[in-house]
């Protein structure tokens, strides 16, 4: 399909509110959105011996793996296939009608990725005869192991989507700074809707520098590997899989009889001039980050009833998160919930912050506050509710979702819950089993 050119107009800034009408999503708890879902709910652990990952030897570390059908173009990296399931998954969620949907007014924001060990192939090629040889089944298109925006551009093509393509990369704030900026590119009216999110895949290059700062845990079990605000935390475990979301402005949504999960904030990034891989305890950027966060949707911190931490089961991370979290929300501590589902998929890196926001919002969808798997002995400096082992029955309106990356990125946004009435909704009538 080749389409229409048409010509560009002055851009109209959007002042109405933004949702998200279609979501997708895959695990190491299920291949879909409502598989994946039901897991977490259930706290199911996705945590295992890694296995299969060029690289890395075999039952040697803990990881959330995707197990993905055999069917597939094996060339292509495994982010990449991640993103797509979960872009296919978004977009069929959504109803997109491509007749009814100006596809050159959809934007297309993915985080960007890196490729893998076989890369390595493609740079020995490019040494000449006498370098070492790679077998053709080691090898991916150069440009997917150099171009970190290489699923941005291979979905937006996939789906002919003319607007906007943005791809960042700032390490674990990756996902959730793409998607607020469709959701910014939309405000700014660069595009009236977007396909926004990201992929990860286990890489035996992060995980050796992970593993080389000690921030990787390891043990005997691989479900008691990940604790969040945990006495016992021994650091992080890598996950794979990714979230996709369909984002757009409310009268386009309307228009198409769109169903609507909830609202999303542009929401607020914050660098923290602390240290490169540390995170500053104190959590003062933090604090601010979380109290912009309120203002720019005008809420209380009474309002917000679910907070999903980052939650990596580090120490820096706990204490930065419970002293950023009891500070702004010291006044209603003790009606709040907040949960770290790395516990139970693991950490997406790239991927974590759209994963964890779509967690977020089938939590707001269903009233479940999923748990934090694992947790036996709680932080003794956290005094709010982590909801240990097992979901939590709530229905809640606002939630608030933060990601802490390397690098100092911290990026924090609020969604709020859809139920207006004679407009479409993605609340089923009954909860899903």
């Amino acid at each position: 399909m080749t389409p229409t050119i048409l010509p560009i107009s002055k851009p109209a800034a959007c002042d109405e509110p933004i949702v998200v009408s279609g979501l997708g999503m895959i695990t190491a708890l299920g291949r879909d959105r409502e598989t994946s879902w039901r897991g977490m709910r259930a706290g199911k652990c996705g945590i295992g011996w890694v296995r299969s990952v060029p690289g890395l030897p075999d039952d040697e570390w803990f990881g959330a793996q995707v197990d993905l059908p055999s069917e597939g173009d094996d060339s292509e990296l495994k982010a990449i296939r991640l993103a797509r399931i979960a872009a296919r998954e978004a977009l069929t969620d959504a109803a997109i009608d491509w007749h009814q949907v100006d596809a050159s007014r959809m934007g297309c924001a993915i985080a960007g990725h890196m490729g893998d060990i076989r890369g390595v192939a493609t740079i020995v090629d490019a040494l000449g005869p006498d370098a070492p040889r790679f077998s053709d089944s080691d090898r991916h298109p150069w440009w997917s192991q150099i171009l970190p925006s290489t699923a941005c551009d291979t979905l937006a093509h996939e789906f002919q989507l003319g607007g906007p393509r943005i791809s960042h990369s700032t390490a674990c704030a990756s996902g959730l700074i793409s998607l607020l900026q469709a959701v910014r590119a939309i405000r700014d009216g660069q595009c009236e809707i977007a396909l926004a999110g990201g992929g990860e895949a286990i890489n035996a290059l992060f995980a050796a520098g992970f593993r080389t700062m000690r921030a990787l845990a390891e043990g005997d079990d691989p479900r008691e590997a990940c604790l969040p605000f945990d006495q016992r935390r021994k650091g992080f475990v890598m996950g794979e899989g990714g979230a996709m979301f369909v984002v757009e402005r409310l009268s386009h949504a309307l228009k198409r009889g769109a169903r609507i999960y909830c609202t999303i904030a542009p929401g607020v990034m914050l660098s923290e001039a602390h240290h490169l891989t540390g995170l500053d305890v104190q959590s003062e950027t933090l604090e601010h980050l979380i109290e912009g966060a309120l203002q720019q949707t005008a809420l209380q911190p009474s309002d917000v009833q679910y907070i999903n931490a980052h939650g990596t089961g580090t120490l820096q991370n706990d204490a930065a998160e419970i002293a950023g979290i009891s500070s702004v929300f010291a006044s209603c501590l003790d009606q709040i919930q907040v949960s770290a589902t790395k516990s139970m998929i693991g950490h997406l890196v790239k991927a974590a912050g759209c994963v964890e926001l779509a967690v977020t919002i089938l939590g707001l969808r269903d009233g479940i506050a999923p748990p934090t798997l694992g947790l036996q002995q709680l932080d003794p400096s956290c005094h709010f509710n982590c909801v240990p082992g097992t979901a939590a029955e709530r229905r809640y309106q606002h939630a608030l979702k933060l990601s802490l990356a390397f690098g100092g990125h911290l990026v924090g946004t609020i969604v709020s819950r859809w139920n207006q009435a004679g407009s479409s909704y993605a609340y089923p009538s009954r909860r899903a089993a």
